[in-house]
């Protein structure tokens, strides 16, 4: 039976037991083939692993290693993979039918751009979604598209104001800062009473909505079919995070590297305040310099004249539709591992992340753990983004736009308005201004 990658990939099982669904003309219906027995399971899977190398993923090959505990003829080809270039790098493989890893750690946005291009099995009426509404709504959301799901969620987050207690206590500030005002206040008592600087803002586009969505601002309205990335509320809350920098509240970010600029800086003492997620938890608390989890205050991002909130972020499992129908069934349990309510509660305890599974957070490690409760807030303050297939695309203009905007001192305007023509042009093309 012959397959192509796009519009047949459905996933349907009772057990760990997998139907496919034929492309063409001709279909196979649903087969129900008795659970197979875990230890006799064998197969060979490489997951592309889109986390920090360093900093998450020793936490992830602990849990491989737990997976083959149980399924001990389950080979896992483990690779990292840097994130920035995993998406297209994945497009790529899927593209040419080669390359491509069977089961993928995707950002939240890659999932409905990866199945509309028919790159990723539907899970729907398969193990993985069994406990379907045992998953957050947020977080599941994301994976569904054309009213199938095409991933389960891994871990949710959203971007926080992450400050050094120690820092601020000394300069005189005695709570975290709640709007943009109150974080160029404190940020320069920080500067002038102590040693370090207040601020750093890093310039990429997934770091400056929170200043956007403070004044009412997102990129696209999906209902209206219109692009808004140019709107004067936009403008607003880019001017701030501008000024930031044009005051000396902030550092002057670095035109390379800013993002691992940023955290050497956090973690050295010398920036008491960054915006940032609950993926760098475990990366600054066991920084040697940085004084431990009890130095580190973690806070909703301050907010702007409409709103306080960060982009709702995380990652999914997903299956390539691309793999050999033989080996389906061995994914279907290595995801099903990693995205247990106990997998999830030892990436919390370990690495501070956040689960996707509501039975994760009636067990102890994630309930007694300090970051998941800090983090709550951001959470659930955190603004949706729109699943739609050309979020994924959303980034990289955003990306020249803020370095352009922070470090090299265009106008936000005029940057803003290249953005929407290049969104127009190149990513919602039906969409009007």
């Amino acid at each position: 039976m012959s397959r192509t990658a796009k519009g047949v990939a459905v996933l349907a099982s009772t057990t760990l037991a997998l139907a496919l669904a034929a492309c063409g003309g001709d279909s196979q219906g649903e087969e129900e083939r008795p659970a197979a027995d875990p230890a006799a399971m064998k197969a060979e899977l490489t997951w592309w692993d889109t986390s920090d190398p360093k900093n998450e993923g020793p936490v992830f090959q602990e849990l491989i290693a737990r997976f083959n505990e149980t399924y001990p003829s389950i080979k896992i080809n483990y690779q990292s993979v840097p994130f920035g270039e995993a998406q297209n790098k994945f497009k790529t493989a899927a593209q040419a039918k080669t390359g491509a890893p069977d089961i993928l750690r995707a950002e939240v946005a890659w999932v409905p751009e990866f199945a509309s291009l028919g790159y990723l099995y539907a899970l729907d009426g398969s193990e993985l979604l069994a406990d379907e509404a045992d998953f957050l709504a947020t977080p599941l959301a994301s994976n569904k598209y054309d009213g199938k799901t095409y991933g389960v969620p891994q871990v949710t987050d959203t971007l926080s104001l992450m400050y050094n207690k120690e820092l601020l206590a000394e300069a005189g500030v005695a709570a975290a800062p709640t709007t943009w005002a109150e974080l160029k206040t404190a940020a320069q008592a920080v500067t002038q009473k102590t040693g370090a600087e207040g601020l750093y803002v890093n310039p990429a586009g997934y770091f400056l909505l929170p200043f956007m969505y403070g004044e009412g601002g997102d990129l696209v309205d999906v209902e209206a079919k219109k692009i808004t990335v140019g709107s004067d509320r936009n403008v607003a809350g880019l001017k701030i995070a501008k000024d930031l920098i044009d005051s000396g509240a902030a550092v002057k970010p670095s035109a390379n590297d800013s993002y691992g600029t940023m955290m050497t800086l956090f973690k050295e003492q010398q920036v008491a305040m960054i915006i940032n997620g609950p993926w760098e938890v475990n990366n600054v608390t066991q920084a040697p310099s940085f004084g431990g989890a009890e130095n580190l205050g973690i806070a909703p991002v301050p907010g702007g004249s409409a709103r306080a909130g960060g982009p709702v972020g995380g990652h999914n499992y997903t299956i390539w539709s691309g793999m050999p129908q033989e080996k389906v069934d061995a994914a279907v349990a290595f995801v099903a591992f990693m995205s247990s309510t106990e997998s999830q509660a030892f990436l919390s305890e370990k690495l501070g992340l956040l689960p996707t599974r509501k039975s994760a957070y009636d067990l102890d490690a994630v309930r007694n753990n300090p970051i998941v409760t800090a983090y709550q807030p951001a959470v659930e303050a955190a603004v949706g983004r729109p699943w739609i297939p050309e979020a994924g695309q959303f980034f990289e203009p955003l990306d020249q736009m803020a370095t352009e905007v922070l470090i090299q001192n265009r106008d936000p305007k005029a940057a803003l308005d290249a953005v929407a023509k290049r969104y127009q042009a190149e990513v919602v093309t039906s969409f009007g201004l």
